[in-house]
């Protein structure tokens, strides 16, 4: 007698594919250049696990955020690989896979995670061998991995607070320091240390207030909204963008309890309320609000505090991702994920018959390695 239980999945598009994962396991699935499909499985080993302390709320938030980026880093790694032999001999080839990399492990790595309530799938547990990639892919993902968090580190936390901190300065709001410049002293000076005195001057700190927060948040989002606008400009990475489009319409025909087929995989939407850039864009407003309670006089102090505060803001915007994804949750978690839908319009594009075929190939892959229920 077959019973039901909630199965987790959700996934990412990587270079030519998607990759998809359940509760234990996970696979990638790539369309070569001759149109077949190749596809990696495995089981997945949990921190969770070996650590229960890491499945209490909040904290799983920053454990699930960390796996999901190991999982991106070995997706690529293979996606990259295929992409290569595909393309030997070609000079321009890899750098388009270069940036495609880049994109997806910078843009696409979602947080599908929330119980969705589905029949459970009955199939024979097969443990595909992996073919191991080379090292120079994998150091080429890795390093796009590593490249895009010190990317954003500095682009969403570290400008928006230096740019926020000098238009305080500058316009005088809140209780920004009186800024006197004598030019008279420094005109004797050499220009460049004319520039390093007007610089001093406006970087004095400014105690961070909400409508601090407020003013670094809207640029942080602008930041974020110009950086997704020009990677949807490039031809390259459009093909990403509509593999991640497929990989949200198969997760929605699972939730929705559908045989997983392209022709109920296209009828729904390509905007999912728990994907990737929406939990960004709940990143953003969380951080407003708890960088407005742990606030310093100290420029370099507020930037640490920041740093190390994104385990803490990741927990709380996974549990509002989490929320918002449930049927019975309220309209305010639904109004918070809401810019995040929009913003899916330029970070997901309408795939092809046959990239959702790729979706759904790589989704059934990773069920097959689920355990069996009776």
């Amino acid at each position: 007698m077959s019973q039901e239980k909630e199965i987790i999945v959700g996934g990412q598009a990587v270079i030519e594919g998607v990759m998809m994962r359940s509760p234990n396991s996970y696979a990638v699935a790539v369309r070569r250049q001759d149109g077949s499909i190749v596809s990696k499985s495995e089981r997945l080993s949990k921190l969770a696990d070996k650590y229960p302390i890491l499945k209490t709320p909040v904290l799983r938030g920053s454990a699930v955020l960390i796996h999901s980026m190991m999982l991106g880093v070995k997706a690529l790694n293979f996606s990259a690989a295929v992409a290569f032999e595909d393309q030997v001999g070609e000079e321009a080839k890899p750098q388009t896979a270069l940036k495609a990399a880049a994109a997806s492990g910078a843009l696409m790595t979602t947080t599908h995670a929330v119980e969705s309530p589905r029949p459970v799938v009955k199939a024979e547990v097969v443990e595909k061998p992996s073919k191991s990639e080379p090292s120079s892919v994998t150091a080429t993902a890795t390093g796009s991995i590593a490249f895009a968090m010190v990317f954003n580190i500095l682009l969403f936390i570290a400008l928006p607070l230096l740019l926020t901190n000098f238009l305080f300065i500058y316009f005088g709001w809140g209780d920004a320091p009186k800024v006197f410049i004598d030019r008279a002293a420094a005109s004797g000076a050499p220009w460049y240390y004319e520039i390093w005195m007007w610089l001093q001057a406006y970087m004095k700190p400014v105690r961070p207030s909400v409508a601090f927060n407020l003013v670094d948040g809207v640029i942080r989002m602008i930041f974020f909204i110009a950086m997704i606008f020009s990677f949807s400009r490039l031809s390259d990475i459009k093909r990403v963008f509509e593999y991640h489009g497929a990989e949200h319409k198969t997760v929605f025909a699972w939730e929705a309890g559908e045989d997983l087929t392209v022709s109920n995989a296209r009828r729904h939407p390509r905007q999912h309320p728990r994907c990737g850039t929406s939990f960004l864009m709940v990143v953003m407003l969380v951080s407003i609000g708890l960088f407005s309670v742990v606030k310093f006089d100290s420029l370099s102090l507020n930037l640490l505090t920041r740093i190390a505060m994104i385990p803490l803001i990741a927990g709380i915007s996974y549990e509002i991702i989490r929320a918002a994804g449930k049927k019975e949750s309220g309209a305010i978690f639904k109004l918070m994920t809401l810019p995040g839908i929009w913003l899916q319009n330029l970070t997901t594009r309408e795939p092809s018959d046959d990239q959702l075929e790729v979706a759904i190939y790589a989704l059934k892959e990773s069920l097959k390695l689920e355990p069996e229920y009776v």
